[in-house]
């Protein structure tokens, strides 16, 4: 076999270090643990990097695939440290990140008739291995329904509501599932959403979420409250954007925790 170039080995002209190099947006079949059934197949969308030194003039792209494809039959928090040690030496690299976004269906059952159907919730892992040390971030988007203090206090006839998406994002000392950040998420609405609804549990959420108004405020607030009674947790941003029935606009809060380090950065939600 002719022996090709190694372009990418070769010197840039300009020789400055990259922080991050490598693929995005690639969408690959995976499975990920699953509380209720051990295992869950989806498919996720991958972006992967890693840092590259100022003598090399590129990365080789085709080892990100290859080291993705040991793990295709199972990619979870518990072995992403595995895949990002495998990613840096693959790539000779001193610091490797994966973030991986994939939709997640639990069954949920209507609240009066018990129905049971599919309900979709889209996740997220974000991690990085430096020399160092494994960051990793769990989070999900919880799609829920507020309905507002203000114009329950103010109307004769009812108060507005509207569907809203939570983002809660955790760094945690031990594992946590996806269900528990869930069940958090929608115990700190005005009412959990369902896939499907017969007229007897459309009256009971109606009337729940009557019963439980909330701001968005409230909303980030009471999450916030919940994790940080959870002692393995140890950092997280919890936000809360309401799509408004009688806005043009959506509402919108965030926390973040340390409280010490909020900061300007932009959010977490892709």
């Amino acid at each position: 076999m002719v022996k090709l170039p190694d372009i990418q080995s070769s010197p840039p002209e300009e020789q400055i270090p990259i922080d991050k190099v490598g693929i995005k947006n690639l969408r690959y079949p995976i499975r990920v643990l699953d509380r209720a059934k051990g295992l869950q197949a989806t498919v996720g969308e991958f972006n992967l990097y890693v840092d590259l030194p100022s003598h090399f003039k590129g990365t080789h792209m085709s080892r990100f695939i290859e080291v993705l494809n040991e793990f295709k039959d199972e990619i979870h928090v518990r072995n992403i440290e595995e895949i990002l040690r495998k990613l840096k030496k693959r790539l000779n690299a001193k610091s490797a990140h994966l973030e991986v976004y994939f939709p997640y269906f639990l069954e949920k059952k209507s609240p009066v008739t018990e129905i049971s159907s599919l309900m979709e919730y889209q996740a997220f892992m974000l991690a990085s291995l430096t020399a160092r040390k494994i960051d990793l971030v769990l989070g999900v988007k919880v799609p829920v329904m507020t309905l507002c203090p203000c114009s329950k206090s103010v109307s004769e006839y009812g108060a507005h509501n509207q569907r809203g998406i939570i983002t809660v994002a955790v760094r945690s000392k031990k594992f946590i599932w996806l269900e528990e950040l869930i069940e958090m998420a929608e115990s700190s609405a005005s009412s959990p959403v369902y896939p499907l609804l017969k007229r007897p549990d459309e009256k009971y959420v109606t009337e729940r979420a009557y019963e439980n108004p909330k701001f968005v405020e409230d909303v980030v607030r009471g999450l916030a409250f919940k994790l940080l009674e959870n002692k393995e947790i140890f950092w997280f941003t919890v936000e809360a954007e309401n799509m408004e029935s009688i806005h043009g606009h959506n509402a919108y809060a965030c926390i973040r925790y340390p409280f010490e380090n909020y900061s300007s950065e932009s959010s977490i939600s892709k």
